[in-house]
C-alpha cells in the first residue's frame, strides 16, 4: 500500500509530459509504462483506460484551479456589491488564477500545452468530462465578460475570447523559446509575471477594439 500512491503519481507525472509533448494521438500507454517504469496493469488498475488516464492528468491542473477561480470570482463580485466588474479586472483575476495553480504540479508551460491540447485535439470524451466537470467556472466567467462588454455582440464576443486564450495559451506554452529570444536578441530578463503585465494590455485591448466592418451579406441581411 504505501507504494500506490507513488506509482499513481509517477504514471501521472509522465502521461502529463508525454501528452504535452506529443499529443493525445501520439501518446500511447506502453510510451507512458516505459518512461515511468510502471507495467500496463499498473495504468489500467489506477485508471482503467487512457481515456481516464487523460481526464485525471487535467483534474491535477483544473480542480485547484476552478477552486481559485471560483473563490477570486467571489471576491471580485462581493468588493463589487453587485455592479459590473470592469474587464481589465476580470482578466487580471483570470491570470493570476492560472499563474497559482502549476506551482503545485510541474509548470505552466505543462499547463499552457495541456489546455492548447485541450482545444484543438480533445476527443469528444475529453471535451464532455471539462464541460461537465468544470463548465460553471467558465460559464461564470463568460456571464461576467458579457456584462463587462455590454456592446459587443454575443458572437462576436465569443471569438474574441478564444483569440485571447488562443494568444495566452501560445505566448505562455512557448515561454522558455520566448525568455532566450528577449535575452539573446534584447538583453532582457523576463520573469513569467512580467511577460503577464506586457500581454494584459494586448488582450484588453483586442476584447475592447471597434466592430469590424460587416461583409456585404451581413449588410443586405441586415
Amino acid at each position: 500500500m504505501a507504494q500506490q500512491p507513488d506509482t499513481v503519481t509517477r504514471i501521472l507525472d509522465t502521461a502529463e509530459v508525454l501528452f504535452a509533448e506529443r499529443g493525445f494521438a501520439e501518446t500511447s500507454l506502453r510510451n507512458i509504462t516505459s518512461k515511468a517504469k510502471v507495467n500496463l496493469a499498473a495504468v489500467n488498475y489506477h485508471f482503467g483506460s487512457k481515456k481516464s488516464l487523460i481526464q485525471a492528468v487535467f483534474a491535477r491542473y483544473l480542480d485547484p484551479f476552478t477552486v481559485r477561480f471560483h473563490a477570486a470570482l467571489d471576491e471580485l463580485e462581493a468588493r463589487h456589491a453587485g455592479g459590473v466588474i470592469p474587464l481589465e479586472e476580470l482578466l487580471e483575476t483570470m491570470a493570476r488564477s492560472v499563474l497559482e495553480v502549476p506551482a503545485e504540479r510541474h509548470s505552466l508551460k505543462v499547463f499552457m500545452r495541456l489546455l492548447g491540447l485541450a482545444y484543438s485535439q480533445a476527443q469528444g470524451h475529453l471535451r464532455r468530462y471539462i464541460q461537465e466537470e468544470y463548465g460553471s467556472v467558465f460559464t461564470r466567467f463568460t456571464e461576467l465578460v458579457r456584462q463587462a462588454t455590454p456592446e459587443l455582440p454575443d458572437a462576436e464576443r465569443f471569438w474574441r475570447l478564444h483569440f485571447m486564450l488562443g494568444t495566452v495559451i501560445f505566448t505562455l506554452s512557448g515561454l522558455d523559446a520566448l525568455r532566450d529570444i528577449a535575452e539573446k536578441d534584447y538583453g532582457e530578463h523576463v520573469s513569467v509575471r512580467d511577460l503577464v503585465r506586457r500581454l494584459r494590455p494586448v488582450v484588453v485591448a483586442a476584447m475592447n477594439a471597434p466592430l469590424p466592418e460587416p461583409t456585404p451579406a451581413q449588410r443586405e441581411a441586415g
